[in-house]
C-alpha cells in the first residue's frame, strides 16, 4: 500500500496539464443521499477550482434529467431501472456505455459493487481507479447473494482496476487479511466545508431546537447504523433534552417503522437534512452519537469532529481509527452502556468541552478537504502519465 502524502507540493507542478476527470457509481450532486454523494462534491468542486474538468454521473431521480452545470462540474444523468438490488450495478453499467464515448483521461469509480465494469470505462480510453469504501458485504440489508456480489466486488477491484483506493486503514488491513494483497492508496475523507461552516439559521427553529440543547444522530436509516438501538437506549438516558435522529433510506419501511415505533417522546425524527441544514444541526448539537458499525471513515462522525460537539461512538475499529481518544465509546449492542456514556456526555460540561477541542484539533489535522484532494490529484496525475506511456 502506497499511502500519498499530504501537501502543497503536489499540486500545481510546471510540466501538469489539466486533466479531464469523472466520478462515476454515486448518485450524484448536489449531495441529497449519503457520504458518497458529498464526496464527489466535495473533490469534484475543489478539481474545478484547480483548474481541472470534472464530470460527475448521476441518477435522474437525483439530479434530474437535463445535463447541467453545478459549482462548474459538468452534471450528466444517466437512466437505469430502479430497485434495491440492481440499481447501483444496472446504474453504473449504463454510465459506462456513457462514459466511454466521452474520451476520460481518468475516472474515478465509487463503491466495490460498481467493480464488474472497471473494463468498460477503460475501453473509453480512461485510467480507472475505484474507491471501494467499507466492508459492504457485511451491511445486515443484504441476503446471501447481495453478500456474495460484494465479495465479488472485492475480488475484481483488485484485479481489474489501475489502482484500489479506500478512506480508512481498517479497510486496508481487511483486505490484508481476506486476500494477502494491499489496496494501493488510502486517502482519507475530509471534514471542512468552509463555504457551509457558517449556515443561515432556519432548521433549528424548524424543528423546535436550541442551541447546545439536543442529541444528534445522523445516519441512513438501515439497520447496520443502528438507529433502533440509540432510540431504544435514549430511554434510559436521564437528560430531558432530545435526540434528533436525522436521515432516510429508501427501501427500508419497515425497518423505519420499527425505530419510530420504539422511539420515546424526545425523539425529533428530522428526515434526510443536507448542505446548511445539516451542519447548522451539526455545529449546535450538545452531543453526537456514531452508532455505525460497517464501513471505513463515516463522514458524519468527521464532520461532526470538525464542527460539532462531545461524541459518544460505537466501539468499532473504524470509529477508533477516527475519533482516537477524543471521544466517549460505549460496547456495541449494549443499549446500557450507550446511555450511560451519552449521560456522561451531557453531564459534565469541562469533559465535553475537552472532547470537543481534542476532536476539532484532530479533525484539523487529519482530516482537511484541501489535504485530500492534494493526494486524489496526484493520484489522477500518476494514472494519466502512465496512460501516455502506453
Amino acid at each position: 500500500m502506497e499511502l500519498l502524502a499530504a501537501g502543497l507540493e503536489h499540486r500545481r507542478r510546471a510540466d501538469t496539464r489539466p486533466l479531464d476527470v469523472a466520478i462515476a457509481g454515486t448518485r450524484g450532486v448536489p449531495a441529497n443521499y449519503s457520504g458518497f454523494e458529498t464526496f464527489a462534491e466535495e473533490l469534484g468542486r475543489r478539481l474545478v477550482e484547480r483548474g481541472h474538468q470534472v464530470t460527475v454521473y448521476g441518477r435522474v431521480p437525483y439530479v434530474g434529467a437535463e445535463r447541467r452545470s453545478y459549482l462548474g462540474m459538468n452534471v450528466i444523468p444517466v437512466r437505469s431501472p430502479r430497485g434495491k438490488h440492481l440499481e447501483t450495478p444496472l446504474h453504473t453499467m449504463a454510465t459506462a456505455l456513457v462514459a466511454i464515448r466521452a474520451r476520460h483521461d481518468v475516472v474515478l469509480l465509487c463503491n466495490g459493487a460498481n467493480a464488474f465494469t472497471l473494463p468498460l470505462f477503460r475501453l473509453g480510453g480512461a485510467r480507472v481507479a475505484i474507491n471501494v469504501d467499507g466492508i459492504d458485504r457485511m451491511r445486515r440489508k443484504w441476503g446471501r447473494l447481495g453478500k456474495a456480489w460484494y465479495v465479488l466486488g472485492e475480488r475484481l477491484a483488485l484485479l481489474l482496476s489501475d489502482r484500489t483506493v479506500t478512506d480508512a486503514e481498517v479497510i486496508d488491513s481487511y483486505y490484508r487479511r481476506r486476500y494477502g494483497k494491499s489496496l494501493d492508496v488510502v486517502i482519507p475523507y475530509g471534514g471542512d466545508r468552509a463555504d457551509l461552516a457558517d449556515p443561515a439559521p432556519g432548521t433549528l427553529a424548524r424543528l423546535g431546537l436550541e442551541p447546545g440543547r439536543y442529541v444528534l444522530m445522523v445516519a441512513r436509516m438501515e439497520p447496520e447504523n443502528n438507529a433502533l438501538l440509540v432510540v431504544q437506549a435514549y430511554r434510559r438516558v436521564r437528560s430531558e433534552l432530545p435526540l434528533v435522529v436525522v436521515g432516510d433510506a429508501p427501501y427500508s419501511d419497515e425497518y423505519k417503522a420499527q425505530v419510530r415505533a420504539a422511539a420515546g417522546p424526545r425523539v425529533i425524527f428530522g428526515g434526510g437534512i443536507y448542505g446548511a441544514g445539516y451542519l447548522e444541526l451539526q455545529r449546535n448539537a450538545a452531543c453526537y452519537v456514531a452508532a455505525g458499525e460497517v464501513g471505513g471513515t463515516h463522514p458524519a462522525l468527521v464532520e461532526a469532529m470538525t464542527f460539532g460537539p462531545a461524541i459518544v461512538a460505537n466501539d468499532v475499529p473504524e470509529h477508533r481509527e477516527v475519533l482516537g481518544d477524543a471521544g466517549l465509546y460505549y460496547r456495541p449492542g449494549d443499549l446500557a452502556d450507550l446511555a450511560a456514556q451519552i449521560d456522561r456526555a451531557l453531564g459534565d460540561p469541562a469533559l465535553a468541552r475537552g472532547l470537543r477541542d481534542a476532536a476539532r484539533e484532530r479533525a484539523r489535522h487529519r482530516y482537511g478537504w484541501d489535504e485530500v484532494v492534494d493526494r486524489y490529484e496526484e493520484l489522477f496525475y500518476e494514472m494519466a502519465a502512465e496512460a501516455s506511456r502506453l
